[in-house]
């Protein structure tokens, strides 16, 4: 039998998202639930893959399914596509298989002509509708398939308005739209040198083929790339009977949740306009009314969508995100979807659902999105600051937290002053997705139209970025980039704060303060450990990140980095005599200088652990690091350190590489100076026996080795380092338990693992650089061919923030497997920032790892992910 490319709503087998998207999963569900649901038909998401396939057009036999389902749909609806009697319009829309808002494209009112208009205009008795919904096609037709600037049109909108005297897009009568219809062809005309297209077929296969298109936009990858979704799930596109929101009094359109996607409050909020369609209430050119007002304005209708929106949260046992519209006092539902959710919205509700015995802890542990958590772990305004600031404005608190930073008003400012270690609001008159890039860089959002399910809402809940929206009081110049508010005008790179809970504006950058777990964010932190079976540790360098880690759930450290402690400006001279240093001694006696501090900082570290483990990494970077490099620098230093200038430039010159991150670094400064590693392992030891025997915690240290790709030079450093730390015990006369293992971050480390875990104890992944390694690309300079790579298809995501599991966890596995055939109890760990991603912690649970290491403020993020992993690969 050949492939099923269509399927009617009432075919559809409502679990299966991966076919049909998420739309389509759920309309055909709600289609056999006896829901009033418009009817249609999803195009699906193997016909995406296929038109692809095909060098982007549509095959004959998608195209004859197409044709026999719009047959199907005709007679459903009882009116005919085109007709000029009864015409019959639909909605096009996508549906990938999760929910990507505001990233793809919808076609309404499509079927329309210059006849049809006439057919609907006398079927309905209502002329002004039928125009005012075929200028709406024709925009939304030039637009979203053939690619003519919405502004465009919304110029003529906004000149008929004047000429007219007018406000609002409602005061506009019949011949108005008569004749801005006419104005819009002209354009499209003038645009694409040929009339507006009047078969409606041609429109919808036109149309579906541009919903295809948006799968591969700029602003869909960027958006799939931040939330780890794969090109090759390509969409499904929903063709559906377009009910009318537009028909006058009795009409309306609103998108609903039913709790708040905010706070997660168990209560229906949401938004709807009287007289109009979907789009104008998520594109906030008119101000929406609030859901509740729909039971003063239509009793009837509000009590059967209060039964429905009921049924449906009970039905999917999780927030819904709905869209209806009420044609004519009759309600239709055109969609559900679980909602999109801020973080302290998506704790709430899955602990809440647990306690109302809809949904078991496991679940509620796999409803959160561990990235988001993201968001309640970074700070909240000092109440002191806030009490003294003066607010300036205040609007819709559309997505919560805080956020204060400079004025940016476009995207691609917003992105450039974020990459420069800005901190940026991203100030708009309203967002569109080509915002996404922009939003995605800003700290927070404040937009001037929209209200609380507009797009920059949406999509800024969840990103978890603050969001003021619909702030109407602001005179805003995008040109000027200037915006005027409280009797102030704030330029670009002026400080302004946003509390998106109160959705009050300050002009001026408030304080802020580090967050706590507690609360819901506890509850499910407990159910999440309960589940999960690797141990989560962090990455610090200090007793303050240690202390902080510890707070958010660490359960050791998996690396610290010694080489952060000698930056500071008391030891920064005393690194740098011992690498000017002429011979051993010389080096000896510096390195005396150093070993004080490096005990005194792993002293702090292990007592801030509080007996946890604490695995310790020897110096790794190239001694150049430590070293001015122009001349007036090299000046200053020689005459602080009694040295000639040129001798010193000399030195400095000496140790120049052409390729550092391959260079003389890790152990190879080891097997090289191997007093470096005697001192650091004195000091390491050293500090665990102070705090065993003042504080006595049970220190057991582990000294890491990095950079080894040699079973030999790794046995080289680790006999320094036993030899040291055996003498240091002894002195203490006490026992002391340690571990010497090694950093797998070089690819011939990985293959050789079976006899470098004859010398190691544990084995750390460092995935970072082993990426660097393995795709032979530095991180520091990928930055400027992988945005070409993303737009070409060629890489998905970048591979130094997500682990690819295809090359790099190939390696990782191998070495694992290896390293246990040799020692079947080799602690096994990974310590790049890939420890922190959920994607990468899941295949770390799959190849059996201990723990991940990440820095502390993701040490949540990866306890979530763990659980998850556990539950999900049982």
């Amino acid at each position: 039998m050949s492939q099923q490319w269509v399927y009617m709503f009432q075919e559809g087998e409502a679990g299966n998202k991966n076919l049909l998207g998420g739309k389509g999963a759920n309309l055909a569900e709600m289609t056999q639930l006896g829901l009033p649901i418009p009817h249609g038909f999803i195009v699906t998401t193997e016909a995406c893959t296929e038109y692809y396939a095909n060098g982007g057009s549509l095959t004959d036999a998608i195209m004859v399914q197409i044709k026999e389902a719009l047959a199907k749909l005709e007679d459903l609806a009882g009116k005919k596509f085109g007709d000029t009697e009864n015409p019959l319009l639909v909605s096009v829309r996508s549906g990938a298989r999760v929910s990507m808002p505001g990233m793809m494209d919808t076609v309404l009112n499509l079927g329309l002509n210059d006849v049809a208009v006439e057919g609907l205009a006398k079927k309905t008795g209502n002329t002004r509708f039928a125009y005012d919904s075929y200028r709406r096609f024709i925009q939304m037709f030039s637009d979203v398939v053939m690619e003519i600037p919405k502004p465009r049109f919304e110029k003529i909108i906004d000149r008929m308005k004047e000429e007219k005297g007018v406000q609002m897009d409602t005061e506009l009568n019949a011949d108005d739209l008569k004749e801005m219809v006419v104005r819009f062809k002209a354009l499209y005309k003038e645009e694409k040198g040929v009339e507006f297209p009047q078969e409606p077929e041609h429109q919808l296969m036109e149309a579906i083929k541009a919903v295809f298109r948006s799968w591969m936009n700029p602003r869909a990858i960027v958006y799939r790339r931040m939330n780890d979704y794969p090109s090759d799930w390509g969409t499904a596109v929903n063709v559906q009977m377009m009910v009318f929101g537009n028909m006058g009094n009795t009409s309306g359109t609103g998108v609903a949740f039913t709790r708040n996607p905010s706070t997660g409050e168990n209560k229906i909020y949401g938004e709807y306009l009287i007289n109009a369609q979907g789009e104008d209430v998520v594109a906030g050119i008119r101000t929406p009314n609030p859901i509740t007002q729909l039971e003063q304005d239509m009793p009837d209708v509000y009590q059967e969508f209060t039964e429905i929106y009921t049924k449906l949260e009970n039905h999917y046992r999780d927030m819904q995100d709905m869209e209806f519209t009420v044609e004519e006092g009759k309600l239709f539902f055109l969609q559900t979807r679980n909602g999109k959710r801020t973080a302290g919205a998506a704790l709430k509700i899955a602990v809440d659902l647990v306690a109302e015995g809809k949904i078991t802890e496991e679940t509620a542990v796999c409803r959160v999105e561990p990235k988001q958590l993201d968001q309640l772990l970074h700070p909240n305004f000092d109440p002191k600051a806030l009490k003294a600031a003066t607010v300036i404005g205040s609007a819709l608190p559309a997505s919560p937290g805080a956020a204060a930073g400079k004025v940016y008003f476009t995207a691609e400012d917003a992105k450039n002053a974020a990459a420069a270690g800005e901190r940026v609001i991203l100030v708009r008159l309203e967002t569109s997705p080509e915002d996404i890039e922009g939003m995605a860089a800003a700290r927070g959002i404040l937009t001037v139209r929209g209200g609380m399910t507009s797009h920059a809402a949406v999509v800024a809940r969840g990103m978890g970025t603050c969001c003021v929206s619909g702030c109407g009081e602001i005179k805003i110049d995008e040109e000027a980039k200037t915006f005027a508010l409280g009797g102030n005008t704030y330029k670009e790179g002026d400080y302004i704060s946003l509390d998106g809970s109160t959705g009050n504006i300050y002009g001026e950058d408030v304080a802020t303060i580090e967050p706590e777990i507690t609360g819901d964010f506890e509850t499910l932190m407990a159910w999440a450990d309960k589940a999960r079976v690797l141990k989560v540790r962090t990455n610090a360098d200090t007793p303050r990140d240690a202390r902080n880690a510890v707070k958010f759930g660490a359960e050791g450290i998996g690396l610290c980095r010694t080489e952060h402690m000698f930056f500071e400006e008391d030891r920064i001279m005393k690194i740098r005599k011992m690498i000017v240093s002429k011979t051993e001694a010389e080096r000896r006696e510096a390195l005396k200088g150093l070993l004080p501090l490096q005990r005194g900082d792993f002293a702090g570290i292990y007592e801030a652990m509080e007996g946890r483990p604490v695995t310790i990494r020897l110096l790794d970077p190239p001694l150049h690091e430590f070293v001015p490099h122009t001349d007036e620098d090299i000046a200053d230093l020689a005459k602080e350190m009694g040295l000639t200038f040129e001798d010193l430039k000399a030195t400095v010159e000496g140790l120049h590489e052409f390729n550092p991150m391959m260079g003389h670094r890790g152990c190879r400064l080891a097997v090289s100076y191997p007093e470096i590693a005697e001192m650091q392992a004195r000091a390491i030891i050293e500090a665990a026996v102070q705090v065993k025997q003042e504080k006595g915690y049970d220190v057991v240290p582990e000294i890491m080795i990095p950079l080894v790709g040699e079973k030999k030079e790794l046995k080289f450093v680790k006999d320094i380092v036993v030899k040291t730390a055996d003498e240091v015990i002894k002195e203490a006369g006490i026992e002391m338990e340690y571990h010497v293992g090694t950093m797998i971050e070089i690819p011939r480390a990985a293959l050789t693992a079976d006899a470098i875990a004859e010398e190691a104890e544990f084995f750390s992944f460092g995935t970072n650089d082993l990426t660097q390694m393995t795709f032979g690309f530095s991180r520091d300079d990928a930055g400027k061919f992988l945005e070409d790579y993303y737009g070409k298809g060629i890489y998905e995501s970048d591979p130094f923030a997500r682990l690819d599991q295809t090359g790099v966890g190939q390696l990782v596995q191998m070495a694992a497997e290896k390293g246990r055939k040799t020692r079947p109890n080799i602690k096994l760990g990974i310590c790049g920032e890939h420890g922190g991603d959920p994607s990468s912690v899941e295949f770390c649970h799959k190849v059996g790892l201990n723990y991940v290491s990440c820095s502390p403020f993701r040490v949540p993020i990866a306890r979530l992910a763990a659980a998850q992993a556990a539950i999900k690969n049982r």
